[in-house]
Formats: C-alpha cells, sequence, structure tokens
C-alpha cells in the first residue's frame, strides 16, 4: 500500500506532517512511504534523513497525490482533490464544519476523508488525538506570545528597590489549551485565575496552583467528547459582568472558549477592554471560530484603547519542532492502529467507533451525520 505524505501549499505552514522516525516505523510495517520533497525543510529536516529511514521522496507532487492514502497537514487544495484517486483515503485535519466545499469536492472524488480533529476523546483513541497535542502547544504558545508583548514581568521580584508584584494572567476555558496556558503562566511566575463553566474544570485549575473564579450560571456541563455546551443568551450576559470584574485586575487575559462545530462566543465586549489597564494584552485564541474578544482579527495584532489585542492563527505553527512530533506520532499511532499486519494494508473498518468518529466522506457520499446536517 503507498502513503504519500504531502506538503502543505504555500509558505504559511512550518509544520511536517510525517517525520522520519515514524515513516521509518510504517515503512517497517510493510507501507511503501513517499513523501513530498522539501516536506522537513522549515524544521531543518533534510530529505536525505527521510530516504534514509525507508521512504522515497517525490518531485512529482500532483503523480504522487494519486498514492492509496495520502496524509497532510491541513485542507487539501481544490485542484489537488482532482489528482486523488478513486477509493483513495485522504488524512488530515480537514475541518469539516468551515470547509462544506472541500468536503463535498472529496465526496464527488469518492475519496474516504479522514478528518483528525473527529477522532473521538476516548482512552483507545488518546495517542491519535491530535486536537489535543497541538491545543497544547498553543496554551503555552499564547502565554510565550502574551508576555512578549506585556510591559510587565511575569514573577514577583524582591529586590533593593522595593518588590515588584506579580503580573495577573485570567484563563477563560479550561480544556487542554487553558490548562496549559495556566500552567505556563504559573512556571513564569504569574498570578493566575481561571474560569471554565464546567464545574469539574475547578479541581484542574486548582492543581496547577490557579485559583478559580466561580461565577453560578445554573445548569452547565460537557458533550459526550468533553467539549462545553453551549451557554444560554441569560448564562452568557451573567458570565460577561462576572468576567468584567476580573478583566479589569488582570495584565494578561487568555480567551480558549470554544464549541465545536459552531461559532466561538462573545465573552470579551468593547466595554470590558475599554475598563481594562493600557498595556494590557488579551489572546484571542478562538479567532479562527469567529473569536471571543469583540474587535480580534484573525492573524492581526490591533491596539484598542491602549489594550493590545492578539488574534494570531495556528498557534502550533511557532513552535514547529515540538508540534511536527507529536502530530507525526499521532498519525502513526493512527494508521498502525488500523493496519492489518497480513495484507499490510489500512484496513477501514466502518463499524469501528474510531472511524466512525471521523470518516467523513466515503464511496461518493458525506457519510458524518453532523457534517452532513452542518453541510445541509
Amino acid at each position: 500500500m503507498k502513503l504519500y505524505v504531502a506538503k502543505e501549499p504555500g509558505r504559511q505552514e512550518t509544520r511536517a506532517a510525517l517525520l522520519p522516525v515514524d515513516a521509518g516505523k510504517l515503512a517497517q510495517l510493510g507501507a511503501e512511504v513517499e513523501v513530498a520533497t522539501g516536506i522537513g525543510r522549515a524544521i531543518n529536516v533534510s530529505d536525505q534523513e527521510y530516504e534514509k529511514a525507508g521512504a522515497r521522496v517525490s518531485t512529482d507532487h500532483k503523480a504522487s497525490l494519486g498514492a492509496d492514502m495520502v496524509l497532510r497537514m491541513g485542507v487539501p487544495d481544490p485542484d489537488e482533490i482532482l489528482h486523488l484517486g478513486e477509493g483513495a483515503i485522504h488524512v488530515s485535519m480537514l475541518d469539516p464544519f468551515n470547509n462544506a466545499e472541500v468536503v463535498q469536492a472529496l465526496a464527488a472524488q469518492k475519496v474516504s476523508a479522514i478528518s483528525l480533529e473527529m477522532i473521538p476523546r476516548t482512552t483507545i483513541a488518546q495517542k491519535m488525538d491530535v486536537l489535543s497535542s497541538q491545543a497544547n502547544l498553543a496554551g503555552y504558545v499564547a502565554v510565550i506570545l502574551a508576555t512578549s508583548r506585556q510591559n510587565k514581568i511575569l514573577p514577583m521580584m524582591m529586590t533593593p528597590a522595593g518588590t515588584i508584584a506579580p503580573a495577573r494572567v485570567f484563563v477563560i476555558g479550561a480544556g487542554v489549551a487553558g490548562l496549559q496556558a495556566i500552567a505556563t503562566a504559573k512556571r513564569l511566575g504569574a498570578r493566575v485565575d481561571a474560569f471554565d463553566v464546567r464545574p469539574e474544570a475547578q479541581e484542574q485549575i486548582l492543581s496547577l496552583g490557579a485559583k478559580p473564579v466561580k461565577i453560578d450560571l445554573g445548569q452547565t456541563g460537557q458533550t459526550k467528547d468533553g467539549y462545553a455546551k453551549t451557554l444560554t443568551d441569560e448564562q452568557l450576559a451573567k458570565q460577561r459582568e462576572a468576567m468584567a470584574r476580573q478583566c479589569v485586575q488582570s495584565d494578561i487575559v487568555i480567551t480558549t472558549a470554544k464549541v465545536f462545530g459552531k461559532k466561538a462566543p462573545v465573552i470579551v465586549t468593547t466595554e470590558m477592554i475599554e475598563a481594562m489597564k493600557p498595556g494590557s494584552v488579551i489572546v484571542d485564541m478562538a479567532v479562527e471560530t469567529g473569536g471571543n474578544v469583540e474587535g480580534s482579527k484573525p492573524d492581526k495584532e490591533v491596539q484598542h484603547h491602549g489594550v493590545t489585542i492578539i488574534g494570531r492563527v495556528e498557534l502550533p505553527r511557532r513552535v514547529p519542532v515540538a508540534a511536527s512530533q507529536m502530530f507525526s506520532s499521532n498519525l502513526y499511532s493512527f494508521i498502525e492502529h488500523f493496519w492489518h499486519k497480513d495484507t499490510k494494508r489500512f484496513l477501514l473498518d466502518r463499524e469501528d467507533a474510531i472511524i466512525q468518529g471521523c470518516l467523513i466522506t466515503h464511496a461518493g457520499e458525506i457519510v458524518h451525520p453532523a457534517i452532513q446536517e452542518a453541510i445541509a
């Protein structure tokens, strides 16, 4: 079975979907592995390292797209989809809720498209969870980015000139990204407050040394996959009121609140921003899905009333070595889990719960119920 690892179009992507170590493991399973030339250039991994691991380096991208299985980081271009073979398996982060045309094109090409973000959050699938891996790094990068834009230091310092108070960091959302943001800010010496709508997140916040901000929103909870449920308008208004008080006294605010498959809720309003201290920094980690912060713009840093609002997208791209290592390991684990050792092929087992959760298109149809509904 031929596996082709594609390089992302354009210069923005710094990560590699598969590293030589995992390409070698796939070759040992019996796969014929081919990678696009220059796929590891941004992280100083040469084509020769892939060849040494047992992979072939391709210089003809369009021809290689005809492989049995195509692996990549993100969304393919429309022209690339036309070069995929009928019945081929395409594996990547497709962001299917926001790329209806791509999903429809993959179905029309009769490609079995797997979206790695849709892998269920179960114990057995943990080693394949690219969403958590990349969100973990994004949480770290958000704090480092905010710190670099701050005009203060984060830790408390006792000096001959007096005591410098620690900076205050407020993290909204204690999912994977939020918890890593809390941990990173604490390691840098900041005083950290955090809030999450899920009651069960309070213990996790406390375990990292942060102080939970408690807001009585009534009945809340999470989906079966561990995502926060959408709040009512009344709950959002109550949340914003309490958030406003917390934002006023914070030097850094990091928002991570996403509702999977839907527009992110607006949590930090213009009024709240204008009440914050000049020099404060906000990082909107949900900017790609509509944003938690009024006025944030995708891939921009804007100033409002002396407050810097950072809306940088794809934060893991800023730490591409670690991001590539984690994605590559997740990708290998996914393929290895469904690899049939006798036939030396990837088994697309549609009865398996993991495949049911992440298979978007198959045999000319959109087969994932949630994506069917979203596109309809």
